[in-house]
């Protein structure tokens, strides 16, 4: 019987690191989507690079750094890793795709590198880890089952330091703080992608309750990928609405972004809540976006795909809801919840701020304003994903 509750686990990792990486896909399309038709070759090679090089780094270094050790008595260690392994990318995928139109692949490829072994690691160890803070003041309390903030807002922070270095694109803001609207370029493509991460976010979410061999264990599965679902349908229903009263019309774009403010919202509890919270959580998800894209405008942050408004924000939000509905006084509270989004907020944007500032010494990230013109497909890629279609300015 126990040989068949860790055959049963084992497959079930496997299972849930396959959906998990479907969201390389669900991050490429989205991304390809969002961005004009000249940089899309470019925004497809850096999200496989990513995968590619994160994965190993991981491999290699990041996995024992986080964890301490291989061994996992209730399955496969190999399953185990995998299933962690599949996390890893979509750290740095948050952030490259905020940066699209003008980081050049090189030193994209170097922070990911960077990230897989140790910036993501690191904060791994002090959530879900091995912990070498424990018994510090910094010993953290955070409730954060799938990674609001351990995945979703480092993602975000990174981004944040990468956009204070990088700039934004050329030609999006005006002398006098306008904003250029650059429109998507093939929404067909952000629309398989936003579903692509939403199937991807089941295995996310669900994976993570860590066991499905018993029935209280499966039930834990079910209502966990129950709730991850109902937060992206409340996330995208409430930003429709909003659109659609503002503007008396429905942006697409807008709406998927909603929908994964929900999913990144509901990430860090869904099998705390009830069925109804989720409903509500994910609201409030769709609303920070509706409200966050364009004050991050604003501030002149240039963020192509919203990765701001749906990643660090609603990872913040995500993490703080657990505080408020789930609160225990024993081992979740809300200052656990805050001080482990303040410590992991220092740490992920402090670092990546340095490191991307030292490798854009030797190797520059941003293109310069001719390249920009030009597009990212042949500067860096020699090919365009669309060689029939007239450029885009």
């Amino acid at each position: 019987m126990e040989d068949m509750h860790y055959v049963i686990d084992t497959f079930f990792a496997l299972f849930a690191m396959t959906l998990i990486i479907l969201m390389v896909p669900g991050f490429a399309m989205l991304e390809a989507g969002l961005v004009r038709t000249k940089n899309v070759t470019a925004v497809l090679t850096v999200n496989t690079l990513i995968y590619i090089v994160a994965s190993l780094g991981f491999l290699l270094i990041g996995y024992s750094l986080a964890f301490g050790n291989w061994e996992n008595d209730s399955m496969s260690k190999w399953a185990a890793f995998l299933f962690q392994m599949a996390f890893v990318g979509k750290v740095i995928n948050i952030m490259s795709g905020g940066v699209s139109e003008r980081i050049k692949i090189i030193p994209i490829v170097l922070f990911a590198l960077i990230a897989s072994i140790l910036i993501y690691p690191i904060v791994v160890n002090i959530s879900w880890g091995a912990d070498f803070l424990k018994d510090t003041f910094l010993d953290l309390h955070m409730y954060d089952l799938a990674g609001s903030t351990v995945i979703h807002s480092t993602g975000g922070w990174a981004l944040l330091a990468a956009i204070l270095i990088i700039g934004p694109r050329r030609g999006r803001y005006g002398k006098d703080g306008q904003v250029r609207v650059i429109p998507a370029s093939n929404i067909p493509l952000v629309t398989l992608g936003a579903f692509l991460l939403w199937i991807g976010w089941f295995g996310f979410n669900g994976g993570s309750v860590g066991s499905i061999s018993s029935k209280e264990s499966a039930d834990a599965v079910a209502l966990t990928i129950l709730n991850t679902n109902t937060a992206g349908l409340a996330g995208g229903l409430i930003v429709a609405i909003l659109g659609y009263l503002r503007y008396k019309r429905f942006d697409i774009t807008m709406i998927l972004n909603g929908a994964l403010g929900g999913l990144v919202a509901i990430t860090a509890g869904p099998d705390l809540y009830g069925i109804y919270t989720p409903i509500l959580i994910g609201l409030i998800g769709g609303l920070l976006v509706e409200v966050m894209v364009p004050f991050f405008d604003k501030l002149r942050l240039d963020d192509p795909v919203g990765a701001l408004s749906v990643h660090l924000v609603n990872g913040i939000w995500g993490t703080l809801a657990v505080g408020i509905f789930a609160s225990n006084g024993d081992d979740i509270t809300l200052w656990g919840q805050i001080k482990g989004i303040l410590v992991v907020a220092v740490f992920a944007f402090s670092v990546s701020y340095l490191f991307l500032r030292m490798i854009n010494i030797f190797f520059p990230l941003r293109a310069d304003n001719d390249e920009q013109l030009e597009g990212m497909d042949l500067v860096e890629c020699g090919m365009e994903a669309y060689p029939e279609f007239k450029k885009s300015l």
